[in-house]
């Protein structure tokens, strides 16, 4: 494609570029943990905010810390917690907050291929819908308790 203007040139750059920035998807209070330091599996929470005007949802998650990452939640069976895989993802309604948190929604690491020791960062890719895949520095903490998350006071979107 030949541009013959500067400004056509600019501005078809601007009119491509919209449906990109339509949708805003924003990753906080991020954390990681897992049972000790040789286990097999770990786990990621966090809040994610969906300040876009649209719908959108979480549909999966990769990371080179596992070798398999799910989305998972904890349902009630016959009155025991069973973790499950959630295949088709969790919805975040356009001004709403997915909370990934323990004890409920949460992001799977399988088959780690590195400890979760105290303060290593753990590269977590997020893939939505619509947004796309967003990359986020997940930090392992160990000692957090589940009453020290920011998730309180927010609704969750499954």
């Amino acid at each position: 494609m030949s541009f013959k203007s500067p400004l056509l040139a600019a501005l078809a750059a601007t009119v491509l570029a919209v449906p990109a920035l339509a949708q805003e998807i924003h990753v906080l209070d991020t954390y990681a943990r897992s049972a000790s330091p040789t286990a097999k599996t770990g786990a990621a929470f966090m809040l994610i905010e969906n300040i876009g005007d649209a719908d959108d949802r979480l549909l999966g998650a990769a990371s080179p810390a596992a070798q398999k990452v799910e989305l998972h939640t904890h349902l009630e069976e016959g009155g025991v917690m069973k973790m499950t895989h959630v295949e088709e993802g969790f919805a975040i309604a356009a001004g709403e907050t997915l909370v990934l948190q323990r004890g409920g929604a949460h992001v799977m690491l399988m088959g780690l291929t590195e400890s979760f020791e105290q303060g290593k960062i753990i590269p977590l890719t997020l893939v939505f819908e619509k947004s796309g895949e967003i990359v986020v520095d997940v930090p392992v903490d160990l000692a957090r308790k589940p009453e020290d998350a920011g998730a309180k006071g927010h609704g969750t979107g499954n």
